[in-house]
């Protein structure tokens, strides 16, 4: 099910694999992978970037989801 939007705070994000971690305002990191970033074009998230997401249950546990900003 689709939680609320989070915003948070890009900690790090890899280019080259395609996946990095949000800071949550509640302190904890999230996975997020590039499919989930929802933009036209090449789909790259800054660090130190705000973003807003939803939390969603992956394979490995909370990743983002419908990521913007």
């Amino acid at each position: 099910h689709k939680g609320l939007p989070e915003f948070g705070t890009v900690k790090w994000f890899n280019l080259e694999e395609g996946f990095g971690f949000i800071e949550r305002e509640s302190g904890d990191d999230v996975f997020v992978h590039f499919s989930a970033i929802q933009t036209d074009g090449f789909k790259s998230l800054d660090e130190g970037q705000e973003v807003s997401f939803e939390v969603e249950e992956g394979q490995r546990g909370p990743q983002a989801a419908n990521v913007t900003g």
